[in-house]
């Protein structure tokens, strides 16, 4: 396990679990909402973040941490290891409410609210996202995938690891 995505909707945990992971391995850690996102809450272009991934795929060693599901594909080709962390929506629309007003290492500025947009991007994402990300996952047999429905499970994995 060299190189590893987690993937999941927002809210769930992934930014706390890639974390967790890079103490456990020494992976270098990139959160995408760092490549994306400027201080300002300004993003940067679509050709600039794809040349800020393209850079980051090619090392030999990260965890990408994002869901970013445009990119999906190109971040499962590189990757040897996906893990989903594939939870409710109710647990991740409570993931949201808790880091309202909390600093974070994986985005450039603290939340003040929820935002509307994002609980709606919560509540769509097993409608929308998570089957495209299924059907993809599908397509890659040669990748070592983990699927985690919930917290337990996640961490229970991630004690396993080395």
């Amino acid at each position: 396990m060299k190189k590893v995505i987690i993937l999941g909707c927002p809210g769930c945990g992934k930014s706390i679990f890639s974390i967790k992971l890079q103490e456990k391995t020494g992976l270098p850690l990139i959160h995408l909402d760092n490549v994306w996102w400027n201080s300002d809450r300004t993003h940067v272009s679509r050709e600039e973040f794809d040349k800020r991934l393209s850079d980051i795929i090619c090392g030999d060693e990260w965890i990408i941490e994002g869901d970013y599901s445009r990119t999906y594909e190109v971040r499962i080709k590189a990757c040897d290891t996906v893990l989903f962390l594939d939870f409710d929506v109710e647990t991740c629309l409570e993931g949201i409410r808790e880091r309202v007003g909390k600093n974070r290492p994986d985005i450039p500025w603290v939340e003040e609210r929820l935002d509307p947009e994002l609980v709606r991007d919560v509540e769509n994402y097993h409608k929308e996202k998570r089957p495209v990300l299924l059907k993809l996952l599908d397509n890659y047999p040669d990748k070592q995938i983990h699927v985690f429905t919930d917290r337990k499970q996640a961490y229970d994995w991630l004690a396993e690891q080395a």
